[in-house]
């Protein structure tokens, strides 16, 4: 499924004339790869050793472009350091108070909660977000103990 999806973005960028450099590549393999939501930190650490003279600004500057190219989310809960999500359909997330962990959810029944904002407020809803606050089952077993 990533692969496919991993192949999709690459066209994607191909066809905005973005240049794919090694680099680029690696940053955008691991985003579709990795399941946890990784900050521009966790990509530059992962990467690192492979690219040692890439730099955190250019991790940032990639993610920026992938951003405007629609191909990844770039997700801010109030901390200083945003996350990014390569999967950019609607969906929800369900994030651990203790370790941070964020994991993908959907529901189709929460598609018709915009539709019923706008009727009940009368605004033009664009966008809407939902997170849901828990305990991972590995930070349960430590609160257990």
């Amino acid at each position: 499924m990533s692969t496919h999806r991993l192949q999709d973005a690459l066209d994607a960028l191909k066809s905005t004339r973005v240049r794919m450099t090694p680099q680029r590549h690696a940053i955008l393999e691991f985003l579709f790869e990795s399941m946890i939501h990784p900050t521009a930190d966790d990509i530059y650490k992962a990467l690192e050793g492979r690219f040692p003279n890439m730099s955190v600004a250019t991790v940032y500057n990639n993610l920026r472009v992938f951003k405007e190219a629609g191909i990844v989310k770039e997700l801010t809960y109030g901390d200083s350091s945003s996350r990014f999500d390569s999967i950019t359909s609607d969906h929800y997330h369900v994030i651990c108070s203790d370790c941070g962990k964020i994991v993908d959810f959907h529901y189709p029944g929460l598609d018709e909660v915009e539709t019923l904002a706008e009727h009940v407020t009368g605004f033009r809803v664009h966008n809407h977000r939902m997170e849901i606050y828990g305990y991972c089952p590995s930070c349960q077993k430590k609160l257990e103990h």
